[in-house]
């Protein structure tokens, strides 16, 4: 008896037992380039926690797309590891897939309506959310039933961030997820992300959009010179530095400053150890701009 490749392959995952292994992102020693002799990482160490919503930082370039595809499996280190929920990445074995989803930053989506597509790819997840699915779509208010690849940017978009959270997988990987958006998508998109967090999921968005990470993640991962410059939540940002104008700051504590629009905005040390909300994008500039004092001092 003949059985398609994708019948063997849903028949393995299905049946196949999940682990207990706390699930968790870890990059040892990975080496990656597109050539040996133009690596984009060197011996890059990252470990990413369940129960967090991480953003991902980094100057056009910096190579956010690339590492977030190494997690996914999509592309293969030339030296180190990258495990998810203690599975080889670069395996790619159907009980590791079953638990990744990645939205890439170009969506291209099939000649099927949305309950096609569900019926193709959704058995896929064995925890898919039918039902979760189709609310959301009613949240961001994409039809149904016209073809998706008849949807604008957007609404495609819209469709796959829908379709990755309904996976209910224990990672997932969103790059540059808000690019195609307009400003009331992208608000209630921080809202279905937050709800969508569990104790069992860890989340990593990529944006080169500071402002749209904002009120909705709680990590931040800064990639920055081919290094992680940064990997802290934003509780522990704000217990050590915060962040306020020139004239509020003592200047000696003051370890980066630039001009804003209503007077110079300062990061200094929280040596009071006073609550001030993290400025994610003066944050950023502090990093990007050559600022050895925030990082050493964060370290």
């Amino acid at each position: 008896m003949f059985i398609s490749c994708t019948t063997f392959v849903l028949y393995y995952i299905t049946n196949t037992p999940t682990t207990n292994i706390k699930n968790m992102i870890k990059l040892s020693n990975l080496s990656f380039g597109y050539s040996k002799n133009a690596l984009l990482f060197k011996n890059l160490n990252l470990e990413l926690q369940v129960g967090h919503i991480y953003g991902l930082l980094g100057k056009n370039g910096a190579g956010k797309s690339t590492l977030l595809k190494n997690i996914a499996g999509l592309v293969f280190p030339l030296d180190g590891a990258c495990q998810v929920n203690g599975h080889d990445a670069a395996a790619r074995l159907p009980s590791f897939l079953q638990e990744l989803f990645f939205i890439p930053e170009e969506v291209y989506l099939p000649a099927l309506n949305a309950r096609g597509f569900v019926g193709s790819s959704g058995q896929f997840y064995p925890s898919f959310d039918h039902a979760g699915f189709y609310n959301m779509l009613e949240e961001f208010e994409v039809p149904a039933d016209k073809m998706l690849n008849k949807l604008s940017f957007g609404q495609q978009k819209k469709v796959m961030i829908a379709f990755g959270l309904a996976t209910n997988t224990g990672t997932l990987i969103m790059d540059e997820p808000t690019n195609g958006l307009d400003i009331p998508s992208k608000v209630q998109f921080r809202k279905i992300i937050a709800a969508a967090l569990t104790d069992n999921r860890c989340i990593i968005i990529s944006t080169h959009q500071v402002r749209d990470l904002d009120s909705l993640i709680d990590s931040l991962v800064v990639v920055h010179n081919q290094e992680i410059v940064l990997n802290k939540s934003l509780e522990e940002i704000s217990e050590k530095i915060q962040f306020s104008t020139a004239v509020q700051a003592k200047k000696a504590d003051i370890l980066y400053q630039e001009d804003g629009d209503f007077g110079i905005n300062t990061i200094s040390i929280n040596r009071a150890e006073n609550y001030s909300k993290v400025d994610m994008e003066l944050l950023f500039n502090a990093i990007t701009n050559k600022s050895q004092a925030v990082t050493s001092y964060l370290n």
